[in-house]
């Protein structure tokens, strides 16, 4: 019994927490947000949902705007998955009579006839079964359906036909309203803990002007004030009323001083913190995307590296300083920091996930005696050949998959150069900012080194093969003159396509027209 009521405030924990990091950004001027519910609205996706202004409201999946984000949040006390079948059973949301997929279908029919173009979003820490046929057909990077993929298939029998016909059978609808629906619905598996997500809200408190939670206390005010609110008919707010409920409640405090800017560019979604409810600006790539994998491998060098210089020059830095949210993959990440080089004149901070939300910057913290620097090792591959490929392992070792791509790709070198931080490839192996510039720094000497001691390899390309913090990339980036000319490569972590590593940017590359790009 005391296991049971122990999951039960959980879950409510988990939802408070989720309302409040919402709910704090209607208390930014500036923000996106204007109007955010509690248990009311629309019955059954009506345990939070968020209200965007229209002229800067997030996009969908497809690149849509976005106007009403509604949520059903499902905790669960131990680990688990669900299926496709487990929409369809009301019990699955400890309901008696409706399930999921029904609610989620009476939302979708009053938000349409509104002319609301909304998300029903499931809110779990549970994941689709992998022996199920829903499961290849979540894009975990936009938290969606993949549709064209769910109506591919032509027949009952098909895998994706059995889920089609579940979910046609018990809704009671034809194929065209149940594509519709699905383009609409989300679903937002996180394994973030509700200890991180009281960290999240306790930076969404102090950059908001809101009293922040007790750093010691084993509970805070906002897991069970709302709740309180519901019992006062207090549900839904829009910027004045939340003001002075807060004020009434006494948990308006003073705002930080010169709060930076966020900007943001994201090529996939977090579960829990979409970048536009907390960035001024969001250059959102997703759609360029299957996964991690790029739909058009043109792109890198025609859309996204034209798109991503825009966006950034044009971030303001009124002094000096700029700060960056980059949900991305490691080739932008590093584009970001060749746009922003060391002659940019400009100070980038990071939001960094180390799992938790930290800022780094180049000057963060100064660096201890004993802070881990590199470990080279160095292999000969190719005499005949020319080029340096470096594996940088600094969150994973990257070491026999790029011998499995040398020995099997045309890619064709003279070495391979191993780096390894002195601790050893670890997710803690960068500690800062600071840190992680510096390792950029003395990577990026290493390889102009290596050249001039060679005058045969003065010029030969460096192909580069990363993991590590997006921090250190950027960071990495920023040294890219230095490195010229260079490869970079992106690895197939899911397994789209060949499980292995395929190019991305090069730096300078030709161009169609013949001319060089630098």
């Amino acid at each position: 019994m005391a296991l049971s009521v122990v999951a039960r405030r959980d879950g409510d924990v988990f939802q408070a927490r989720l309302f409040w990091l919402h709910a704090a950004r209607l208390l930014d001027d500036e923000g996106n947000i204007v109007r955010v519910g509690f248990e009311s609205g629309l019955k059954g996706f009506d345990d939070i949902w968020v209200e965007y202004d229209p002229a800067r409201a997030p996009q969908d999946p497809r690149g849509n705007p976005l106007m009403v984000e509604r949520m059903q949040c499902k905790w669960h006390a131990t680990p688990g998955t669900f299926t496709h079948e487990d929409l369809t059973r009301p019990e699955y949301i400890n309901a008696t009579s409706t399930s999921l997929l029904q609610r989620a279908l009476g939302a979708y029919r009053a938000d349409t006839t509104d002319g609301l173009a909304s998300r029903l979003v499931l809110v779990t820490n549970h994941f689709a079964s992998e022996q199920d046929p829903l499961f290849p057909l979540l894009r975990m990077k936009a938290l969606n359906l993949d549709v064209d993929v769910l109506f591919s298939g032509k027949t009952a029998k098909s895998a994706t036909g059995k889920v089609r016909k579940a979910w046609r059978d018990h809704l009671g609808i034809d194929d065209d309203e149940l594509r519709a629906l699905c383009l609409r619905m989300g679903f937002n598996s996180s394994r973030d803990s509700l200890d991180t997500l009281r960290t999240a809200l306790d930076d969404a408190c102090r950059v908001n002007g809101l009293v922040r939670p007790a750093a010691n206390a084993s509970t805070t005010i906002y897991d069970g004030n709302i709740f309180e609110w519901v019992g006062q008919r207090r549900m839904v707010f829009d910027r004045k009323d939340f003001k002075e409920k807060c004020a009434q409640e006494g948990l308006l405090a003073a705002k930080p001083r010169d709060v930076p800017k966020v900007f943001g560019v994201k090529a996939f979604e977090h579960p829990l913190d979409r970048l536009e409810n907390r960035c001024v600006d969001v250059l959102n790539l997703v759609r360029e995307f299957d996964e991690r994998a790029i739909r058009d491998t043109a792109a890198w060098r025609d859309r996204l590296l034209p798109s991503l210089t825009g966006f950034l020059l044009r971030v303001p830095a009124p002094d000096g300083r700029i700060r960056l949210a980059l949900e991305t993959h490691a080739t932008l990440a590093f584009a970001a920091g060749a746009i922003l080089d060391t002659k940019s004149g400009r100070l980038v901070e990071l939001e960094q996930r180390t799992p938790v939300l930290k800022i780094w910057s180049q000057d963060d913290q100064p660096l201890a005696a004993d802070t881990p620097g590199w470990v080279f090792d160095e292999e000969d591959v190719d005499a005949s050949a020319s080029g340096t490929a470096c594996a940088i392992s600094v969150t994973r070792d990257t070491t026999g998959a790029v011998k499995q791509y040398l020995q099997e790709s045309q890619v064709k070198v003279r070495r391979l150069l191993i780096a390894k931080p002195a601790c050893g490839p670890s997710a803690q192996a960068v500690s800062s900012g600071a840190h992680a510039n510096a390792l950029a720094e003395a990577l990026a000497e290493k390889l102009k080194q290596d050249r001039e001691a060679s005058p045969a390899a003065r010029r030969e390309r460096v192909h580069l093969f990363i993991s590590a913090p997006n921090a250190f990339t950027f960071y990495l980036g920023r040294q890219a003159p230095m490195m010229k000319p260079l490869t970079l490569y992106e690895y197939d972590f899911h397994n789209q396509v060949d499980g292995s590593y395929r190019p991305s940017l090069s730096y300078p590359e030709v161009a169609p027209s013949g001319a060089t790009i630098n």
